[in-house]
């Protein structure tokens, strides 16, 4: 964990509103570390983008102070900061080069056309598109856009990369290649990178660490195993993957585990996260994964609860079945297509089975 006094980039009880009123951003307290991968992940409006703007200096912190290695840098405009952008749309100029495009931000800083050049082309070897120096945006595809815009906010050794949902307009193929071609780029070269995505996906593939967002706070910020496995309220559960979630009411509580009566009668065992008193109204989370109905697989000590089969699905790798659970309609298994699978049906009574260290009891 980042202490404020090791962290390159800071911030430090910031604030945003737009109107005097209502505030966009509140409260926030977050620390990097130099190298570090970190993600901005939340829902449309939960003040992840915001953030990333004041840390551009495109917007203006209402409160609070932003530093970037150790440097308040609220007052300092945005060309001044050394930090490059990957925007979504890219941003390249189209009546520009590639080479060109690579060449401004080198020569706004007075660079000597031998740096320049020495410069572009390394930045370009970096995403394999130096033979495409010459072209102009509008003759590359999607894909070769985004490299060139990842390379044009390379190439003047920036201290810091933002990317603001840079692989959004990507199809999903190109999309997860860039992903990685986006870590690998990151590993090699050590920089800092500050992400920002709505797609949960993404967030675990590239980060080492990813901040969820809502409504203007972080709701947890952790490792990406971290955000997935232990996840400490039920917003965190519910945007981070597939979840089922069983209404009850806890019965005893201590020791690190919980008992859980749910709405429907059934009594289970879990791990409380923020519940912490006897008759508290929880949700049990269990992941999709984790929940076996081969009587045969079931975990030593499972719960083995009634089922019913509502609906079955091929997914290609993956058979998604959706269940009636302790009255829950909305009870989802992933498992993995192998050899023999049984296809079940529609109107098919089961028994599902889980580890009652797989269910966690959150907050309503």
């Amino acid at each position: 964990m980042t202490s404020p006094q090791e962290a390159f980039v800071a911030f430090d009880h910031v604030q945003k509103s737009y109107d005097g009123v209502s505030l966009v951003v509140k409260d926030l307290n977050l620390f990097i570390g130099k190298g570090e991968f970190l993600t901005m992940l939340g829902p449309s409006g939960s003040g992840k983008t915001t953030t990333l703007m004041m840390l551009a200096g495109f917007e203006t912190a209402t409160h609070g102070e932003i530093r970037l290695d150790g440097v308040n840098i609220n007052l300092v405009p945005p060309h001044k900061r050394g930090i490059g952008m990957v925007f979504q749309n890219y941003a390249l100029f189209p009546h520009m080069t590639v080479g060109e495009n690579l060449s401004f931000p080198l020569e706004v800083r007075g660079m000597d056309k031998s740096t320049r050049e020495t410069k572009v082309k390394r930045a370009l070897d970096m995403v394999q598109m130096y033979s495409f120096i010459n072209r102009r945006p509008a003759q590359l595809s999607g894909g070769q856009q985004q490299r060139i815009a990842l390379a044009r906010a390379l190439v003047f050794d920036p201290k810091l990369v933002l990317m603001d949902e840079p692989l959004g307009a990507l199809d999903k193929q190109l999309r997860e290649h860039m992903q990685f071609e986006i870590k690998h780029l990151h590993e090699s070269l050590g920089i800092t990178v500050v992400y920002v995505t709505h797609d949960q996906g993404e967030a675990l593939t590239m980060s080492d660490r990813v901040a969820v967002f809502n409504d203007g706070r972080i709701q947890q910020l952790a490792t990406p195993s971290d955000l997935y496995e232990r996840p400490e309220n039920s917003f965190v559960a519910g945007f981070i993957g597939e979840n089922n979630k069983l209404a009850g009411t806890v019965e005893e509580i201590g020791g690190g585990r919980c008992t859980v009566r749910l709405a429907t009668g059934e009594v289970i065992d879990a791990t409380p996260v923020n519940v912490t008193a006897k008759g508290q109204k929880t949700l049990v989370s269990i992941r999709p994964e984790r929940v076996e109905y081969k009587p045969e697989s079931f975990p030593a000590g499972a719960h083995v609860l009634d089922a019913e089969v509502l609906e079955f699905i091929y997914m290609g790798d993956l058979f998604r079945t959706r269940l009636k659970v302790a009255g829950s309609e909305d009870f989802v298994i992933k498992s993995r297509n192998t050899m023999g699978q049984r296809v079940l049906k529609p109107g098919e009574k089961i028994k599902v089975g889980w580890h009652p260290q797989d269910a966690r009891a959150l907050d309503l």
